[in-house]
């Protein structure tokens, strides 16, 4: 059976280039990124075969070659945080913030996530996936090579698994990595504002066991917040969730910092995200757990509220990933390539730590860096080649562009 190989030559520059054995980067090395200049870069059957200096190259006549004409070639984007299934927009809300309401403001007068979730109601299954569908093809064309997607504008056992149906649907349907979060407390439905605990139940007691009956989600979140949900509900929330085996990614620290964190590692959380308010009693409880901080510049610029602390995690050597927040209230943005340069301008991080909290600390957000997130023999081969650009740092610095020119998922073109 012949195999489906393909070599890249005359690579600029191989960005990301690691070994097996690094699952995630944190402290100081986030600051450095391993390159190859004039490379090549081997594919077969999907994954990374073999990659070098061009010097090194050994070719036979029948070999299959593009020449990639001195771009740099770096992996995919791994975007660990995003709400890509939602019905409807909301640029009424961005309105109402440049007339000076808070988000927080809008959202007590029946805004935000629960005007979400108004929309999705109404919203067939069919047409909720085939929006889904176009706002995962057009990040894919700007870079990225995997994602989870979080249900959470159902707020309804209906509502919620009609979310999670679709997750699951463009699961089949795409061939790169999708993680499925179960968001069900995400905020409280108008018909539950004074029994919250009534609504808790139906997530536990209902929604869930629907969920593992048709397999629909790898990971469970709750909005851990100032008047969303407790620390108390959290873990009333994660203790269900691991009865099936859902492991918390989690909300927390957006606004206020209220022991959401600790609270979630005491749960082996994969992530906790947001962090954009941080004390230290967090910084310290964070280092030297397996929990990856996520960090959404893009949710920050988008409604003005402080940026999360990415120098302070570089200083107490704690890995962590970023992310787009892809959501039409907070975050109407999928672009990873702007969410980098967003955490060099306003985050003052080094496009080498940005670009490592974008590909192999975003896979270690969703349990995936031993399959993507770098340059590495064996793993998938989901790669990004730039438009003709002086160097990789050159991205961020001209952020209103998107400087990725063509995309690869295993060993396939997609543009």
């Amino acid at each position: 059976m012949n195999k489906s190989s393909i070599t890249l030559i005359n690579i600029k520059q191989l960005v990301g280039v690691l070994p097996k054995s690094t699952s995630k980067i944190s402290g100081l090395l986030m600051n450095k990124v391993s390159k190859i200049d004039n490379s090549f870069l081997k594919i077969e059957d999907g994954l990374i075969k073999d990659f070098g200096e061009m010097k090194d190259l050994k070719l036979k006549s029948d070999d299959s070659v593009y020449d990639v004409q001195n771009r740099i070639v770096l992996p995919s984007w791994n975007d660990s945080h995003t709400h890509l299934v939602f019905a409807g927009t909301r640029e009424k809300e961005f309105i109402d913030r440049i007339n000076g309401l808070s988000y927080e403001e809008i959202a007590s007068r029946g805004g935000g996530i629960l005007n979400s979730a108004k929309l999705l109601e109404s919203t067939s299954e069919k047409d909720l996936y085939n929006s889904a569908r176009k706002r995962l093809e057009d990040v894919m064309k700007m870079g990225t090579g995997a994602i989870e997607i979080k249900s959470g504008y159902g707020l309804s056992i209906e509502g919620e698994l009609k979310m999670l149906r679709v997750i699951k649907q463009l699961k089949e349907d795409f061939s790169l990595p999708i993680k499925a979060t179960f968001l069900g407390a995400h905020a409280l439905p108008l018909r539950y504002k004074k029994n919250k605990v009534e609504y808790l139940d139906l997530i536990i007691n209902e929604m869930l066991p629907n969920i593992k009956e048709e397999n629909l989600a790898d990971y469970i979140d709750i909005f851990c917040e100032t008047n969303y949900f407790t620390v108390d509900d959290m873990e009333k929330i994660l203790e269900a969730g691991s009865k099936y085996n859902l492991k918390p990614k989690v909300h927390v620290n957006q606004f206020t910092s209220i022991g959401g964190i600790q609270k979630a590692i005491k749960w082996d959380a994969v992530s906790v995200d947001h962090l954009e308010v941080m004390n230290e009693k967090d910084f310290k409880s964070l280092v030297n757990t397996s929990t990856i901080a996520t960090l959404l510049p893009s949710c920050s610029f988008f409604i003005d509220i402080p940026f999360g602390p990415a120098k302070e995690l570089i200083n107490n050597n704690i890995p962590f990933a970023l992310a787009t927040d892809y959501n039409p209230g907070s975050s109407p943005n999928g672009n990873m390539n702007l969410v980098n340069a967003l955490a060099c301008i306003k985050m003052k991080i080094s496009p080498e730590a940005a670009f490592n909290a974008s590909t192999i600390n975003g896979a270690a957000a969703m349990e995936i860096a031993e399959k993507t997130g770098s340059i590495t023999k064996g793993k998938l081969a989901n790669i990004n080649i730039t438009s003709d650009i002086s160097s990789f740092g050159y991205m961020p610095y001209s952020f209103g562009q998107n400087h990725i020119e063509k995309s690869m998922i295993n060993g396939k073109w997609i543009n």
